[in-house]
């Protein structure tokens, strides 16, 4: 009997070939765990089906109120996975330090973690064409504030992995390792928003391998800044620029010739290297993001290699261009 074959949308397969590349680096170094993280978007069952190494993991954060195999409620009603999670015991509590955004104050969150073993049924339609199709064991753990403060959305996160959970410590790891996946999309939101990199027009795999490289180090100075200005604004600005950069910064902007006594802070050099980018800085407008706080670090360059010439009585270097030097 012939299947017919399936088809998955781009938004799905995308997730399977990036596992199937992920695969790739694990069977290459079978020593060493490859852990997939993501968002909802990859609570795809084709997914979980696909076939892994031993060593590589998923750990998926759940979209889908999906049936839980084998348990059922009063009446036999099918039993879904966030009543499954919400009957089992609490393993313990975590407090979460959340960090001030514009959409919200810094708080804190006390956490209480939940984790049981589940089958996870397939698709009904799919279950009803394929009967190979088996459910599929996977680890369901929940991390919910379940007294919020009043007016304030709670932190929920219900997550779907096929790493062990034998305890508390276990659920810790996989949710420091889940909260790490933000800032990995931030970081690759830089590299296409803030860097452009998919706008660079390479036409060998030679040359996108070389300006990734670089970009790289672009797009984490970028994120690494973005944080130092949320975490420690009032610092002075020597944690994070060269003297000559924030003197040359502040004189352009302020249109003097000399710097003054006392160092400004991260957040004032931030705010005006992002104005050399079109930040605006109206009342409304918060704090720059990456776009402009780019664009001025690539004008700043710029300002501040000047500055350095003018201030250090040096000549820049000959291009051995095979013309004559200028006189003296």
């Amino acid at each position: 009997m012939r299947h017919k074959k399936l088809t998955l949308d781009k938004e799905s397969q995308k997730w399977i070939t990036a596992l199937t590349s992920t695969n790739t680096y694990a069977e290459f170094d079978p020593a060493t765990t490859i852990v997939t993280v993501a968002d909802q978007e990859a609570d795809i069952y084709d997914l979980f089906n696909t076939p892994r190494p031993p060593n590589s993991e998923l750990l998926i954060r759940a979209r889908h109120n999906r049936v839980v195999a084998g348990e059922h409620g009063e009446n036999e009603e099918e039993i879904l996975l966030q009543d499954t999670i919400r009957r089992t015991d609490p393993l313990g509590q975590k407090v979460l330090e959340l960090q001030a955004t514009p959409k919200r104050a810094a708080r804190e969150a006390i956490l209480t973690i939940r984790a049981t073993s589940v089958l996870l049924t397939p698709p009904k339609k799919r279950g009803k064409k394929d009967k190979n199709l088996k459910p599929i064991k996977m680890q369901l753990l929940l991390a919910e504030e379940e007294n919020p403060p009043p007016d304030v959305e709670p932190i929920s996160w219900l997550l779907l992995t096929t790493l062990p959970i034998t305890g508390l410590n276990d659920a810790l790891q996989i949710l420091f390792w889940y909260s790490y996946r933000w800032l990995i999309e931030r970081y690759h939101y830089i590299l296409k928003s803030g860097c452009a990199l998919e706008k660079l027009q390479l036409k060998t795999a030679d040359r996108l391998s070389k300006a990734l490289a670089t970009y790289n180090i672009v797009a984490w100075r970028l994120l690494w800044l973005t944080y130092v200005n949320r975490i420690q604004p009032e610092e002075p600005v020597e944690l994070v620029l060269e003297p000559y950069q924030w003197q040359a910064l502040y004189c352009y902007i302020h249109v003097v010739t000399e710097p003054p006594l006392q160092m400004p802070t991260v957040n004032q050099c931030l705010r005006w290297i992002a104005k050399l980018g079109g930040f605006l800085g109206r009342k409304g407008d918060g704090e720059p993001g990456v776009k402009t706080i780019w664009r001025g670090f690539r004008r700043l360059d710029d300002i501040a290699q000047t500055w350095l010439i003018l201030h250090s009585g040096s000549i820049p270097p000959l291009k051995e261009s095979g013309g004559e030097k200028p006189s003296s």
